[in-house]
């Protein structure tokens, strides 16, 4: 099947379950999704951004940025996973409560608005036996409008170009807390000072990076750069330590293997 009928596809399973809700984060799935969701049904489809400490706050102003350009309605629900010790202790599959409560509080906002679908942006290429969101997914019967079209990243990402979407290059952008280890407890304390220090990072001018937690007293940081933009290191590495020093990180390590996913 052609990228454009699985769009079309993709846009036919949104009509028929509208009017619909869509977990919206600004990142290239579910961009893609609201984009498609309000040419397909425009008012009938309406994005929620979950809001708490893990979310950074650059994120959620890009993310109404890009609702704004596509033309489609968003609002932005607190979520209170960080009431939850299930998630805050921080084990391996610390997103399935997290996609949990979001998933529970649009339950209850679709059922008091009308609504009669929640949908999400997991793609044809997204191994749900690997991700325990998906498995809250499955448990909300969340719809996954580009995974059943057969939508992949590649095309997703195609796709977003076409519609003008400024996602259709961005790395993946996991929330703060995948920067903490399983097993060392997500803190909001924590979660600052890693958006703090990729912040930095991302003003010296690298686009693909993560500034990893390391717990200690104070914490410390490893630094993973993907390694297409190794080479601008060694000119901004000063610059880059002194930042994240000043910003409350005691010992900073650059990963030499660089950023590798997740």
């Amino acid at each position: 099947m052609s990228t454009e009928a699985k769009v079309s596809l993709a846009e036919e399973i949104i009509r028929s379950h509208a009017p619909l809700i869509i977990a919206y984060s600004g990142g290239v799935d579910s961009a893609c999704l609201l984009a498609l969701a309000a040419r397909a049904v425009g008012e009938q489809a309406l994005g929620i951004i979950a809001d708490s400490p893990s979310l950074p706050r650059a994120a959620l102003a890009d993310a109404m940025d890009t609702a704004a350009r596509i033309g489609a309605k968003v609002e932005v629900i607190s979520t209170a996973e960080f009431e939850n010790e299930n998630y805050l202790s921080n084990p391996p599959d610390r997103c399935y409560f997290c996609k949990a409560e979001l998933f529970s509080a649009v339950e209850k906002l679709a059922r008091k608005r009308g609504f009669r679908t929640i949908a999400y942006g997991e793609n044809a290429d997204d191994p749900a036996a690997l991700r325990p969101g998906s498995r809250a997914a499955a448990e909300f019967h969340v719809l996954a409008p580009l995974k059943l079209a057969g939508l992949t990243k590649e095309e997703v990402r195609r796709v977003s170009k076409e519609l003008g979407l400024p996602t259709h290059d961005a790395p993946a952008q996991p929330c703060l807390s995948s920067r903490i280890p399983h097993g060392t407890r997500v803190t909001g304390s924590a979660l600052a000072l890693v958006e703090k220090g990729e912040a930095h990072v991302r003003s010296l001018g690298f686009r693909v990076f993560r500034v990893r937690y390391i717990e200690g007293t104070p914490p410390g940081a490893r630094v993973q750069i993907a390694p297409a933009e190794m080479p601008a290191l060694p000119s901004r590495e000063e610059a880059l330590l002194e930042g994240l020093c000043s910003i409350g990180f005691g010992t900073v390590e650059i990963d030499p293997a660089g950023y590798r996913g997740a």
